[in-house]
């Protein structure tokens, strides 16, 4: 197993938005979280590279890293889990200054302090991976939304993360640039990379998930392979959830 999570616990301020989260993620597996606004989706996410940091529980990864935040968790040990992860946000967060390649080689170079040369050959390469070798010179404001999230995808690669985090990745898009930036993520399921994706989109998670979880309310209500939580879920709220989304009025 890649990561085990144990009783992870998240207030902000009187408000308990993650109860008792227990979760495992397999190594080459994508993991998809679904359930509707406020249900504590974003926040599991955030806390899995540290954005947020968990009022209790427990963090076990294979390599022999833990995290207990039951106790004071040391800078060190954040930097590490942060290390393991990519983030992909709702809105793209690119530098608007900066080319679609800057965008991508700005961490390599400022954070692990990798050669320039390198990591110019690597970046060229994930633009190229997802869709956009022609497009490598162009500021944000030069390129579409989808275009926009791909360079966000592939600056994510470029740290050459173990997990790969998706916060709702299709969200601020047009629906009709929303299958670009999907099929680029399916590309990368083909390829073994270790997934955690919040979406909307029920349809997707069923194609690219081995494992969904439904959240609501702080809990994880139900989890399991997708043919079961999305087709056959057991519990009642799970299925008022997708026949909404399913058949909207």
């Amino acid at each position: 197993m890649f990561l085990t999570i144990n009783g992870l616990a998240k207030s902000f301020g009187a408000n308990e938005v993650l109860k008792n989260i227990d979760v495992s993620v397999e190594k080459g597996r994508v993991v998809s979280i679904i359930g509707p606004s406020g249900s504590g989706k974003t926040t599991l996410l955030r806390c899995l590279n540290a954005l947020e940091q968990p009022d209790k529980g427990m963090f076990l990864f294979d390599d022999g890293l833990q995290l207990n935040f039951e106790k004071k968790v040391t800078k060190k040990e954040l930097l590490e889990l942060r290390r393991k992860s990519g983030m992909v946000f709702q809105s793209y967060n690119l530098f608007p200054h900066k080319t679609a390649l800057q965008n991508v080689t700005e961490g390599p170079i400022n954070v692990q302090k990798s050669k320039k040369t390198e990591v110019e050959e690597l970046a060229r390469e994930l633009l190229r991976k997802v869709g956009l070798e022609d497009k490598m010179d162009l500021y944000p404001h030069q390129l579409s939304g989808g275009q926009q999230q791909r360079v966000g995808i592939a600056r994510a690669l470029a740290m050459e993360p173990e997990l790969m985090l998706f916060d709702e990745p299709t969200s601020a898009l047009d629906p009709e640039l929303v299958g670009e930036v999907l099929r680029v993520i399916k590309d990368l399921a083909k390829e073994n990379w270790t997934m955690v994706i919040v979406t909307h989109e029920i349809q997707f998670a069923s194609e690219v998930s081995d494992h969904v979880i439904f959240m609501d309310g702080g809990y994880i209500v139900e989890q399991g392979p997708p043919e079961e939580v999305l087709k056959y879920p057991k519990e009642e709220r799970t299925k008022q959830f997708l026949h909404r989304i399913l058949n909207p009025a």
